[in-house]
């Protein structure tokens, strides 16, 4: 696994969360959160377009903009996804299960969903398929990315593996173990352990596997950035962005498509 990504789990295994339950129907706190953070994204995808915007303008007159101009604008988009995770990171400490199946995104954007996000290694096919030509790039860049590449490849089969560990706990004992030798006040007929205190510890294993899967997601992106001079890290972000942006966009064409596709007898 990447040192970076395994520093930051042991970080936020370490770092106990006394106040750390999952939502449930009765917890009010959980459907403001819920609201807060739609509301939130609905302002930020309207600020990613207008840094699209920004981006496609800056690919096409690149040559006549300053190399510190290209770095401002690139600063100012990794800003902007950072606020991104910064929000997502308190929406999912509030109820990370939400985070699995979003209400704010359509069934086709959940599609492209890998523990709550894009997979990190998508940002490679996005180099290599539509934003700089190979021949752009140094020696020193390709073998830079080549292993950025295997790095990231390494780490997304580490959470795949974190991932299906999780899943699996929630079938097997202890966890069903728990539920069926609790009392109706909520413990255990032997004194032992809760099932308040096993999901307590299963919400922490997700967030950690949620906020591990952004982590390596923004590293990724931004180590690209690094390696890219200004004029290609544009290009770079401006194809990441505009693909977001179109999947955004075809969700909601094909939403509408279905509200006005008429009915037939017997639907």
């Amino acid at each position: 696994m990447d040192p970076l990504l395994d520093a930051y789990q042991q970080h936020r295994r370490s770092n106990n969360n006394p106040t750390l339950m999952p939502c449930n129907i009765n917890n009010n706190s959980c459907g403001e959160n819920r609201i807060f953070f739609e509301t939130f994204f609905t302002g930020w995808l309207i600020r990613q377009k207008n840094y699209l915007d920004k981006l496609m303008s800056a690919r096409k007159n690149s040559q006549n903009i300053s190399e510190m101009e290209l770095r401002s604008l690139v600063f100012q988009i990794i800003t902007h996804y950072q606020q991104y995770y910064a929000a997502k990171v308190t929406a999912a400490r509030k109820d990370v299960f939400v985070m699995f199946a979003p209400p704010w995104f359509s069934s086709y954007e959940r599609t492209y969903l890998w523990i709550t996000g894009f997979k990190p290694s998508l940002a490679f096919s996005i180099l290599d398929k539509s934003v700089v030509n190979q021949d752009e790039l140094t020696d020193e860049q390709l073998e830079a990315l080549c292993r950025l590449r295997v790095q990231t490849k390494t780490a997304e089969r580490e959470l795949n593996n974190e991932m299906a560990r999780v899943q699996e706990s929630l079938a097997l004992p202890p966890l069903v173990n728990i539920v069926s030798r609790v009392n109706p006040a909520g413990r255990r007929v032997d004194g032992g352990e809760t099932v308040d205190a096993a999901m307590k510890a299963l919400t922490k294993d997700m967030e950690i596997l949620v906020e591990s899967a952004d982590f390596l997601r923004m590293t990724t992106a931004m180590k690209i950035v690094n390696i890219l001079s200004p004029d290609q890290s544009v290009k770079f972000l401006a194809a990441a962005t505009q693909l977001q942006v179109n999947i955004r966009t075809y969700a909601g064409f094909a939403k509408r498509c279905r509200e006005r596709r008429p009915k037939y007898h017997g639907e």
